[in-house]
């Protein structure tokens, strides 16, 4: 259980405990694809491959998640999220997640495709910017 003040990995600014936590634990489902994108950070950066594979998008879920051990998570930046018009079941969401490999700095700027099935929100795929 997180402490009440652990600030959330996706750098949100609110506690882990009240932004992705709930996601992650399964007692609350992410209303936007925003908020989908957040968790799925907060997930890669706590290994939770339960929870990636869950909310991956069925055309497109690999069969596992691989984890490099070497890999740390350092920060999160949403630069857009918006809804793919007319469709309010498709959005995108631009960020740009930072990381460290054997210490060496690395950027991950992402446009990642959303779609909405059944009142949830899945990622689909990213392409790489």
């Amino acid at each position: 259980m997180a402490i009440e003040s652990e600030l959330c990995h996706c750098k949100s600014g609110r506690a882990f405990s009240i932004c992705c936590e709930p996601f992650l634990d399964g007692t609350a489902i992410p209303d936007s694809a925003e908020q989908l994108m957040r968790s799925r950070y907060s997930a890669f950066v706590a290994c939770d491959d339960t929870y990636l594979l869950a909310t991956w998008h069925p055309k497109t879920r690999p069969s596992r998640v691989r984890f490099d051990e070497e890999q740390r998570w350092l920060g999160l930046r949403i630069k857009e999220a918006a809804p793919v018009a007319p469709h309010e079941s498709e959005a995108t969401v631009e960020f740009v997640a930072r990381f460290k490999v054997a210490g060496k700095g690395h950027r991950l700027h992402e446009v990642s495709r959303f779609e909405k099935i059944a009142q949830r929100w899945y990622y689909l795929d990213g392409k790489h910017l």
